[in-house]
Parts: C-alpha cells; sequence; structure tokens
C-alpha cells in the first residue's frame, strides 16, 4: 500500500483526531508492529497478519473458525476425507474452498496461493516429508505448528489442556484478534474450572482405556496425546499414562491386565463408534475386563479428542460418563 510522504491534519485538528489517525495507520496493514511467538522449537516473526491462510484437520480448522478468521483463509484440508463434519462446522466453512480431502500437497497450497499452514506433526505435517516449515518456507508460506503435537520433534510436558489455550492465543496475536482470543479462552477457563470446582468424583480415579482404532493391535493415547488430559480432568486415569508418545499402536495384553473400568471410543469417519464396541463386547478375549462385563463406553468425536474448541465439552462428557454428573 502507497502511503504519502507527509499526512496532512486540519489546523484545529484536536488530539482526538490525532489519535483517532494514529489508530488507523497502526491498523493499515504493514504498519502495525511485528509479532513473534514461539512455535514448537522455532520462533517466527509476521510483520502483518497472513491473508491467505490454509488450516488442515477439523480440530485445527475449528480453532481458526472460533476465532472467526474465515476472511483471512484461502481454504482448509484433511477434513472430509477423514471426518464427520457436523452442521456446525458445515455452516462455518460453507464459503471456504476444502483444498484437499485429505492431507495437502505442496503443489494444492502453492496453487492456493497460501501465506500461511496452520497443521501439526501427524496432523498434516510429516518429519523428513514433504510439508514442513523448512520445505514450504522457500514459497514464502510460514508455517504454525500445533502445540500438543510438538512432542514429535522435541521434549515437551504431558498434554494439557493449556495446548490448546496456547494455540488460540498464538493466533490471536498472529492475525491481530488478541482480545478477542484472550477472551475466548479467559471463557473457556472460567468454564471448566466453575464445572470442575462443583465436580463429585469417586475416592479413587477411574482406570480409562482409550480404543481408536485396530483389532489385531490397538491403537490408542499415550501421555503426550490431548485424550491422557481431557480423562485426568475427568476424575480418571489413562491406563496406558506411561506410555511416553502421542497416539501409537500397542498389544492387547496390557490393556487386559491393568483392567479398565471405562473404555473412551473415538469416533470418526470409517469404522463406527457403534462397531468398536461391538467388537470389544463379543471378543471372548476381553471378557474379564471390567468396562466390557460392565458395559461401560463413552464416546467422543474426533474433533472432541484432539486440541481444539471441543476440549472442555469433552471433559464433561466424560465426568457424565465417570460419575454421572
Amino acid at each position: 500500500m502507497n502511503l504519502p510522504n507527509k499526512i496532512s491534519l486540519p489546523a484545529r485538528a484536536t488530539t482526538r483526531t490525532i489519535l483517532f489517525l494514529g489508530a488507523a495507520l497502526l491498523a493499515t496493514p504493514g504498519l502495525a508492529e511485528p509479532v513473534t511467538i514461539n512455535s514448537c522449537n522455532r520462533q517466527i516473526t509476521f510483520d502483518e497478519p497472513p491473508r491467505r491462510a490454509v488450516s488442515n484437520d477439523v480440530n485445527i480448522t475449528e480453532m481458526m473458525l472460533v476465532l472467526g478468521l474465515q476472511d483471512n483463509m484461502a481454504g482448509y484440508s484433511g477434513v472430509s476425507g477423514w471426518r464427520t463434519l457436523d452442521e456446525e462446522i458445515r455452516a462455518d466453512i460453507a464459503e471456504l474452498p476444502e483444498l484437499a480431502t485429505r492431507y495437502a500437497t505442496k503443489e494444492v497450497l502453492i496453487g492456493a496461493d497460501a501465506d500461511f499452514y496452520f497443521a501439526g506433526w501427524n496432523y498434516g505435517l510429516k518429519a523428513g516429508g514433504e510439508l514442513t516449515p523448512q520445505t514450504l518456507a522457500p514459497f514464502g508460506i510460514e508455517v504454525y505448528e500445533l502445540t500438543e503435537s510438538c512432542i514429535h520433534i522435541m521434549d515437551k510436558p504431558p498434554a494439557s489442556v493449556d495446548d490448546m489455550y496456547n494455540d488460540l492465543l498464538n493466533l490471536g496475536k498472529i492475525f491481530h484478534v488478541t482480545e478477542r482470543a484472550e477472551k475466548l479462552v479467559a471463557d473457556y477457563k472460567a468454564e471448566l474450572e466453575d464445572f470442575l470446582a462443583n465436580l463429585q468424583t469417586g475416592a479413587s480415579p477411574l482406570r480409562v482405556f482409550v480404543y481408536d482404532s485396530g483389532e489385531d493391535a490397538p491403537f490408542t493415547a499415550g501421555l503426550y496425546a490431548m485424550p491422557n488430559a481431557l480423562i485426568e480432568a475427568a476424575g480418571g486415569i489413562n491406563i496406558m499414562n506411561d506410555l511416553e508418545k502421542s497416539w501409537a499402536s500397542i498389544g492387547w495384553e496390557p490393556v487386559i491386565e491393568r483392567n479398565p473400568q471405562v473404555i473412551v471410543i473415538i469416533n470418526y469417519e470409517g469404522v463406527t463408534a457403534e462397531e468398536k464396541r461391538r467388537f470389544l463386547l463379543e471378543n471372548p478375549a476381553f471378557s474379564d475386563i471390567d468396562a466390557i462385563k460392565n458395559d461401560r463406553f463413552v464416546v467422543l468425536q474426533y474433533n472432541e479428542a484432539t486440541p481444539g474448541p471441543r476440549n472442555i465439552r469433552a471433559i464433561k462428557t466424560l465426568a457424565e460418563a465417570f460419575w454421572g454428573q
């Protein structure tokens, strides 16, 4: 944007006029102060908000939507090919193109004239793969990495709802909607604190197993996956919290040995939650598991179990299933 060398003010310009013009200049793209944020083990500086952002995966896309960033987006990827879109999401993204039903490619992002890619490691980014911050930088595409996913490339604390808060606050800074992001996070924190203050749990945490998929070897959530944090907040304990990974395949033996009292099923496109439940109930090898004997299952949608705006609702869903409240 070309600006004149001098800005002429009326002879009787008031202080209010000067302040107004100053605020207008600061709001002009390219004139605001640069913003520097941490993304995993990198620091990124943004001179102005991205204008052609692309998000990957339904939970990540919802973070953009809940902050009202549709006008700054060129589209999204990795939603309909993997996950079932509910009506709420369909309405929010109705005017945005889905650039790829599963994983975006470098060509897709370049073709969309993207200047920003919000994804995560194993949520659209792959270490040593085609899409990384380093491979996209030459094309002017900056990458912000989902905080929970940083465990795939660096050491970090176990998964926490704070990971989701951190992403929302960083997006607020990047897109110059800081106040909106801070209010949203404050509201989430207050809602969760109020709920947990009134949560009545048992004398000891319930033993909980997360079942995502897999019959020969179950795919489950370890210490660094969001369900671990959600389960703990709801008054349970993930029986695989000694698995120092995010999501991983394991054997059935530790599941049987650790005898979960509740099984959390992750629901998304493909094998339904009911089909997964039926597999577990009908397999004789699992007949002595408490959760199987008592038919205690709780279903979380994919975008509730992964970092995103539905995490607070997920904690409430788990608490109701655990303790009837």
